[in-house]
């Protein structure tokens, strides 16, 4: 199975220049699962609920409408963050979209920041979604990094590979030996797509620092990028290999867990 992030900077509160992009990045890319940026259809720096709201969309938008068309088209499966409403509520979401046109959304549970004025948070856990007999996948988006429960509830439910939207603004110093310790103490395959540029607010000024990777089970780099890049990063993976959680004939992270001992 080939995976694939994307790093690039969307256009802020642009949906139409946005889906334009992501169409040509789409059609170019030879892979089976491909993880897009989070609100990679609008940008993030929201001034107030109205303009997220001028972005927002369901689940039959013209966003999710787009991403169905060209998975079903190229025969992939593709990730995707963007602002998801839902009656009143509006969720920072990632859709899994499958060549079918099957859609899972996962909704991000840790809101960041300003995001706790803006989101409703998730309110549907960390499910493990099953592609046929392909793949497990579990999502989580940007923040949710900082919480080991998170890849652990995954992990612990079956997610071969988990995909990690993100709009990350910590320095790639924090989070990148971060991400590796959650593929490294999971045993999992961890896909960050980050996206990377600014955006400004009057005198405000979020950087987004880019520096996307893919990191194996055992913790090691597939693939990464700096910050300035922009396009693909792919790597060839066999998700069966995320199902050996043993690591010598006495040893196996799952088996080993003593659960009655853990304050949670």
């Amino acid at each position: 199975m080939i995976i694939a992030a994307l790093q690039f900077q969307p256009a802020f509160l642009d949906v139409d220049a946005n889906l334009s992009t992501l169409a040509s990045y789409l059609e170019s890319v030879d892979a089976d699962l491909v993880v897009l940026p989070e609100l990679c259809t609008s940008g993030y720096f929201f001034r107030d609920a109205e303009q997220l709201a001028a972005v927002a969309e369901d689940a039959d938008g013209p966003s999710l409408r787009l991403f169905r068309e060209i998975a079903a088209e190229r025969n992939m499966a593709i990730v995707a963050g963007f602002a998801e409403r839902d009656g009143a509520a509006i969720y920072n979401a990632a859709a899994t979209v499958f060549p079918e046109g099957r859609v899972e959304i996962y909704r991000k549970v840790h809101l960041f920041a300003e995001e706790k004025r803006l989101f409703t948070p998730g309110d549907r856990g960390f499910p493990v979604i099953t592609w046929g007999d392909r793949l497990r996948l579990g999502v989580m988006i940007c923040y949710d990094w900082r919480f080991p429960e998170a890849a652990r509830t995954l992990a612990l439910r079956g997610a071969q590979v988990i995909a990690h939207p993100s709009n990350l603004v910590a320095a790639p110093r924090l989070w990148k030996p971060v991400m590796r310790t959650r593929s490294f103490e999971n045993k999992v395959f961890t896909i960050t797509a980050n996206r990377n540029g600014e955006e400004r607010r009057d005198d405000e000024r979020l950087v987004f620092h880019g520096c996307s990777q893919i990191v194996a089970p055992n913790g090691t780099f597939l693939e990464e990028v700096d910050e300035l890049y922009e396009g693909w990063l792919t790597a060839q993976i066999e998700p069966s290999k995320a199902d050996e959680k043993a690591f010598s004939p006495w040893n196996d992270i799952m088996a080993d867990r003593r659960p009655e001992a853990y304050e949670l």
